[in-house]
């Protein structure tokens, strides 16, 4: 079927509409890899009722826009959609979307501008989580896009360098004879690119020591690498619940030291910290601001990101995180001002712990966004400014809504671009009521 592509949309696709049938409707389309005003020969696949899926199978009219790619797996891995997109057009895309979120879903209208924070657009992640395969040879990559199938690699444009030389080595080696009961394995580099954590998830029980000599071997070639830890599953962390991951076996360091402009952190196999190597001091330079006051309430905090520099400008600060994996490391990390709280968002704020009316309350939670309860809970705290750090619009949207109709004013709206060349959006809103 021959489509004309009208906007980009969330989720990295574009989107078009199939020719008005009998009834004198139409059937949105959602193709990925293409630019507005395209035009495409696309394969139909039906989808949920009012949309179906293409695939492009001939580019008939090519956006001038379009630029060549410079990853050899463009478009077979999942990880990327934006690679054909020059970076400067990717922002304005990305600010697009955002607006045209808000305002769909919440019927948010931004009035003023959205400051843009760029990255360098390559070699900016210093995390990776990399599948692994031993038969019938050794191989690491990630899944083709939209399956389960495994696509080896022998690099990753957008991972740091260090993280290159690894995959790079561990490939030219062989994999040293790995066990196969290891089916991924997710690594990461400090803020210098100098020095490597890894750890890996097991499918089944290979046994400690069997584990410990494929470690000692890879950290034999690879220097880098301070410390390798097994789990029994894998788990990601930004879907990660309270319950701890059972650790098979560990050799070196459990745990690396991530230095920032604005402090220094412990961060641990199998914890969460920000991906983008580039843009961590001025995410946290936006969201502390020049916020002060008696206390702070920092919900979701992880390892700290947020809790140690709020710490200079507050006098008491609540850091709220249920995950066993980052819970030793936000301890580690504090100063003694700030009171850690082990246990859900939900729970804390309905246990109404702090008795007067906190000054901020910043809010990074996962994917899934806050929800009705927290955002609920929130709105009868009625602390005057929130900072809302968010991975999706269209969760940042609905838990907006609630907000904003409750007298919270948007001030300053920020698009950190943490994930060039994907369709991912992070985004912080500074609310005042």
């Amino acid at each position: 079927m021959l489509l004309s592509i009208e906007k980009l949309i969330y989720g990295g696709d574009g989107l078009a509409r199939t020719p008005a049938g009998a009834d004198g409707r139409s059937m949105a389309v959602f193709v990925p890899f293409v630019l507005p005003e395209e035009r495409v020969e696309a394969e139909i696949r039906p989808g949920k009722t009012g949309f179906a899926r293409g695939t492009v199978t001939r580019l008939i009219e090519a956006s001038a826009e379009r630029v060549e790619t410079r990853c050899p797996y463009f478009q077979k891995c999942g990880g990327c959609h934006y690679q054909h997109i020059p970076y400067e057009r990717q922002l304005e895309f990305k600010a697009q979307i955002l607006r045209e979120t808000l305002q769909r879903i919440a019927k948010i209208e931004l009035k003023g501008e959205i400051r843009l924070h760029p990255s360098p657009p390559w070699n900016y992640r210093n995390r990776t989580r990399l599948q692994v395969r031993t038969a019938p040879e050794f191989a690491v990559g990630y899944y083709r896009f939209g399956s389960r199938e495994f696509l080896a690699v022998r690099e990753c444009p957008i991972s740091s360098p260090l993280i290159n030389r690894v995959i790079a080595r561990l490939t030219e080696l062989g994999g040293l004879e790995c066990s196969p009961a290891v089916e991924e394995i997710e690594l990461f580099a400090d803020a210098g690119d100098e020095q490597m954590l890894a750890w890996a998830f097991c499918g089944s029980d290979a046994g400690e020591s069997n584990l410990l000599r494929w470690a000692e071997a890879v950290r034999r070639e690879l220097p880098e690498l301070v410390g390798l830890s097994f789990f029994s599953a894998r788990q990601r962390a930004e879907d990660e619940t309270p319950t701890a991951m059972k650790l098979l076996a560990q050799s070196g360091a459990k745990s690396i030291r991530y230095r920032t402009g604005h402090g220094e952190y412990q961060v641990s196999a199998g914890a969460f910290f920000q991906v983008n190597r580039h843009l961590v001091d001025e995410l946290v330079s936006v969201v502390k601001g020049d916020a002060r006051g008696k206390v702070a309430l920092d919900l979701y905090a992880g390892g700290g990101l947020f809790s140690v520099p709020l710490a200079q400008n507050f006098h008491h600060i609540f850091a709220v995180e249920p995950s066993h994996t980052s819970l030793p490391d936000l301890r580690q990390n504090v100063p003694a001002s700030v009171k850690v709280v082990g246990t859900r968002t939900e729970e804390y704020l309905r246990s109404r712990p702090v008795r007067q009316c906190p000054d901020l309350v910043v809010l990074d939670p996962p994917r899934t966004g806050a929800g009705k309860v927290v955002i609920r809970s929130l709105v009868e705290l009625g602390a005057q400014r929130i900072r809302y750090v968010s991975c999706d619009p269209a969760t940042l949207a609905r838990d907006l809504g609630p907000l904003v109709a409750a007298g919270y004013r948007i001030e300053e709206a920020h698009l950190f671009d943490l994930f060039p060349q994907t369709f991912h959006i992070e985004s912080v809103m500074l609310l005042a009521c």
